[in-house]
Order: structure tokens, then C-alpha cells, then sequence
């Protein structure tokens, strides 16, 4: 009884590097393109060529091209990494829906308060003081002057939650000024050391062109 014959073809070694050849040729003229998770699932998993199930042509009517996702065309650098799968599009756009608009990181809403003080009345001469709309470039800022400060004991700020810009300022006097006196002359500063910034910047600024104008002048000159 004999058993099942196993077909194979011998291919000389010229023979196979000639259809490797006209293969890649073949491959490299179709435009290609990726395809979505439902025309995987289109796929028969007893497919006989498995590589193929990730690439087709583009003239291929069988697997039609995805829309741009919410009306807005990919970045297309080539035609196979210009589509996304359907789970990619579902979870764009619920993160869509759930970033918050952009001016409620600056923007006061009706009846908001830009600073909220709340004394502390566990430990003599301290506040909380709530800035709404403002991150850790404010708070740091206020901090480090608050300790340059000689009736400041204590001067910190936190960040409750990082998607909600508001930071809360724990301070603490010695007692000869309350709290709020001490933040107002720390702010006041701040806008004095803010502004000497400016116009030194400004200064320098205008220096550096008159510098450059005069080294241009000089050049063309020259070249005369």
C-alpha cells in the first residue's frame, strides 16, 4: 500500500533568482495599502496565502479604502501606512470627546473667583489660598519670592489634579503681617522684578540690531 505522493518541483538555482527577480518587479509596481481589522475578519483563516491577508493592491474592489477619520486626511507618506484600524478610530475619537476646551485652562467661568483665601485654623497665622486657572509657573514663581521674605515661615504650593489648572498655597507669617499682606507684597514684587526683566531684555534686544545693522554697513562698505 503506498502512501500519499508529496509533489516538488526542482528549480535550478538561475531559474529561481529569475522569478524572485520578476516577483519583487511585480510587487514594487502595485500600489499597496493596509488593511482594516474587518477585512481581516473577511479573510478565510484557511487561506493558502497568508502574507497576502496584510497587503493588497489598490486596485482591489474586494476591500474597499477607509474614510479619513472626522473629515480629516492622514499624513500620507506611503499608500499601505495611510489607513487605520477601526479599534484606532473608536478610541480617537471618544479621546476626542473627552478633551475638555482649551479656554477653560485660562478662561474664569461666571461667578469664579481668581483667588480664594481659607484660613487655617489649626496652626496660628496661616492660609490656603486656592489660584484657579493657574499652573506651577505661577505657583513656583510665588513661592520662591514668598521665602525671600523675614515674616514668612512657610511658603508651598501643590497641584491637586493635573488636568485642572489650580494650585493651592499654604502660607504661614510669624505674626507681625497676616498672610494675605504677605502674598500681596510677594505679587507686588514679582510684577517689579517682571518688569525690570522686560526692559533689560528689551535693551539687549535693540543693542544686539544696532550691533548687527552697523556690522552689515560695514560689509557692504567694503564691498564698494
Amino acid at each position: 500500500m503506498s502512501g500519499p505522493s508529496n509533489q516538488y518541483t526542482t528549480l535550478s538555482l538561475e531559474e529561481a533568482e529569475r522569478q524572485l527577480q520578476d516577483s519583487m518587479q511585480s510587487q514594487a509596481s502595485s500600489p499597496t495599502r493596509m488593511l482594516s481589522s474587518s477585512d481581516l475578519r473577511r479573510q478565510s483563516p484557511t487561506a493558502s496565502s497568508a502574507p497576502a491577508a496584510f497587503v493588497y493592491p489598490e486596485n482591489t474592489t474586494e476591500h474597499p479604502a477607509l474614510e479619513p477619520l472626522h473629515g480629516h486626511p492622514y499624513r500620507t507618506v506611503h499608500p499601505s501606512i495611510n489607513m487605520l484600524p477601526e479599534h484606532s478610530r473608536d478610541h480617537d475619537k471618544g479621546h476626542q470627546d473627552n478633551v475638555p476646551p482649551r479656554f477653560e485652562l485660562f478662561l474664569l467661568a461666571d461667578g469664579e473667583k481668581k483667588v480664594v483665601e481659607t484660613p487655617d485654623t489649626r496652626i496660628a497665622s496661616t492660609s490656603i489660598f486656592v489660584f484657579n486657572k493657574e499652573d506651577h509657573t505661577l505657583g513656583n514663581m510665588v513661592r520662591s519670592r514668598l521665602l525671600k521674605s523675614p515674616h514668612v515661615k512657610f511658603a508651598g504650593y501643590r497641584v491637586p489634579h493635573p488636568l485642572f489648572s489650580t494650585f493651592e498655597l499654604r502660607l504661614q507669617t510669624d505674626g507681625t503681617i497676616t498672610p494675605r499682606a504677605a502674598l500681596v507684597q510677594a505679587c507686588r514684587d514679582l510684577v517689579n522684578d517682571l518688569g525690570t526683566l522686560s526692559r533689560e531684555f528689551t535693551k539687549e534686544w535693540e543693542l544686539r540690531k544696532l550691533a548687527s545693522a552697523g556690522q552689515a554697513e560695514g560689509v557692504n562698505g567694503a564691498g564698494n
